[in-house]
């Protein structure tokens, strides 16, 4: 693109993000209420570029305010998802594996588990991936999914800070999903509700969760210790998406 093209462009896009932000307060039309200071115009420059590149849908996200973070209906492999279960431990006997069903009609991620908890419910099935997700500017994480089998209780399993040690705290979400072999449901898990824990139990003077530098995501079900739900056997979650919304 030429220099020229270039500057046509972006002044027709600040233009846009002037109307926009006087649209937003109560004052479309009046662009000297947009005032450019140097952090503005860095945001502008990347929302620029970010538009120049990005695909129809991801502009009809943006417009929408919500990211996708996993789009398991045209992904082509899950490489980076591992898979960590309660056999970290000695007497461990749980398992989890997340994997693509990639049929003539449609393609989605199931995350397959196996619950063999204690007595006392402590056992767990999960898997993750690295990330690098600013999430500041969403309220939820929305998955779209439906759930089949013994169970229907998971949570939403994220670290941040490049936090990797199991001696870390990680932030915690439960979610429950209706139990279906036809509908897909979506759920909206609350960025705000996320909570420190480990190995299954609250801390409560843990620092909030940083939105602004997650660096894991992970899904996990849960055996129940500590709570009052009691779960085991065998389960699955299909997905076709997970989204940041507000």
């Amino acid at each position: 693109m030429s220099f020229r093209s270039f500057s046509i462009k972006f002044m027709s896009f600040i233009t846009s993000t002037i109307l926009l932000s006087g649209a937003a307060n109560g004052s479309a039309g009046t662009p000297q209420t947009f005032v450019m200071t140097n952090l503005n115009v860095k945001n502008v420059l990347r929302e620029f570029v970010y538009h120049m590149n990005a695909t129809e849908q991801e502009r009809a996200n943006y417009l929408q305010n919500k990211m996708t973070l996993f789009d398991f209906t045209t992904i082509t492999n899950l490489d980076n998802w591992n898979e960590l279960s309660d056999t970290v431990r000695t007497v461990g006997k749980s398992k989890a594996t997340l994997v693509l069903q990639t049929t003539q009609v449609f393609q989605r991620a199931i995350f397959f588990t196996l619950l063999n908890p204690q007595p006392n419910g402590a056992g767990f099935a999960g898997v993750r991936t690295p990330v690098d997700f600013d999430l500041s500017a969403y309220k939820n994480i929305t998955i779209t999914c439906r759930a089949q089998g013994n169970n229907n209780n998971y949570k939403v399993v994220l670290r941040h800070r490049n936090l990797t040690s199991n001696e870390d705290p990680t932030y915690e979400k439960f979610f429950t999903v209706p139990i279906s072999n036809e509908e897909f449901y979506t759920i909206d898990v609350p960025l705000a509700d996320f909570k420190a824990y480990y190995r299954g139990q609250e801390l409560p003077d843990a620092e909030p969760l940083d939105t602004t530098n997650i660096t894991m995501f992970g899904l996990q079900i849960y055996g129940g210790v500590y709570l009052p739900i009691k779960q085991s056997g065998v389960s699955s979650l299909e997905i076709d998406t997970i989204s940041a919304t507000s």
